[in-house]
């Protein structure tokens, strides 16, 4: 069995290596980035470990021994899994794997905007020393906070909130009232981006959420607001993110953003001089532990369902079985 690793950005996949050596099954490596390449790479391969090569229709379609594909993160959405459903393919994810690291990122990325922090750093290292530096600072017990979206990550960020804020409140069309923690306020989208004095986004990225974040939430934001973004970058409007902050400045007094629809930021991106923005390199979901933790689960997807014919995190379920020896 062969098993084509799309793409990736570590320098060292030992990991993956082993996973697989282990199992008895060979790892072909690429770094693919439009179907045409995966085709190509993937031929004689019977899964497909990807971390943001895309896999759809085409794919399916050109290369039908594909019996699975494995996504390196809790997103799937270069996968598109309606195809791979159609064509009886498995699509499996690693879901849990740094829950605690995003939520943590996301909160310590809304306590920096709160607080002033990286705002304080940069006027010190010019010169500027003095504690109103960066404008009037809120007090967070006398804050709501937002969280949309309350899947694992929401929750974890909800619950680190819950001590720290005056109230949480959040959004999710998919949970029932019994899956909402008894200290979260469930509320509409719009009264989320009305009564939040700061919110964080916890959302997969889907047709449902592409671009949901627009203008028109922006602008019910309360004047004075944050917004924190560790889940998928299109989830935000980034253009009208940009006219907003531009054309109306006291609506956000801080937006931090660890993912971006088009990475890495271009270097004349104006969110780049914007003093009320914080930026850091998708880089929420890192430990030294998650990464590995990620890395392990994403391979042991296609060797659980190399040798049971279900992966151990399944997003659908497919049909096609493993290759016999």
């Amino acid at each position: 069995m062969k098993v084509l690793y799309t793409d990736f950005h570590a320098k060292d996949i030992s990991t993956e290596r082993k996973v697989f050596q282990d199992a008895g099954i060979e790892l072909i490596e690429a770094q693919c980035r439009t179907e045409d390449d995966v085709i190509r790479a993937s031929e004689g391969c019977s899964a497909l470990l990807i971390t943001y090569a895309p896999a759809n229709e085409k794919v399916f379609s050109a290369r039908p021994e594909i019996g699975i594909c494995s996504r390196m993160g809790a997103g799937y959405d270069t996968i598109r899994v309606a195809d791979a459903t159609r064509h009886g393919v498995w699509v499996a994810n690693s879901p849990d794997y740094g829950v605690g690291e995003v939520s943590t990122h996301a909160l310590a990325m809304m306590l920096s905007l709160i607080r002033g922090v990286v705002r304080f750093d940069h006027d010190v290292h010019q010169g500027n020393w003095h504690y109103s530096s960066t404008g009037r600072i809120p007090r967070a017990s006398n804050m709501t906070v937002g969280v949309l979206g309350l899947g694992r990550i929401g929750k974890r960020f909800a619950h680190l909130a819950r001590n720290l804020f005056k109230r949480v409140i959040a959004h999710d069309p998919h949970l029932i009232d019994g899956d909402f923690p008894a200290y979260v306020e469930r509320v509409s989208l719009d009264e989320l981006f009305s009564q939040a004095d700061a919110i964080s986004i916890h959302t997969l990225l889907n047709d449902e959420t592409k671009g949901l974040v627009d203008a028109r939430l922006l602008r019910q934001m309360k004047p004075g607001s944050y917004l924190v973004n560790t889940s998928r970058g299109a989830v935000v409007n980034v253009p009208e993110l940009r006219q907003v902050l531009a054309q109306d400045a006291d609506r956000l007094a801080g937006v931090a953003l660890d993912v971006l629809p088009e990475e890495p930021i271009k270097p004349d991106d104006p969110l780049l001089a914007d003093r009320r923005v914080i930026l850091s390199p998708h880089a929420a979901f890192y430990s030294v532990e998650s990464e590995i933790e990620l890395r392990r689960k994403a391979a042991m997807n296609i060797v659980t369902w190399a040798r049971t014919g279900r992966p151990d995190y399944p997003v659908n379920t497919g049909t096609k079985k493993p290759p016999t020896a």
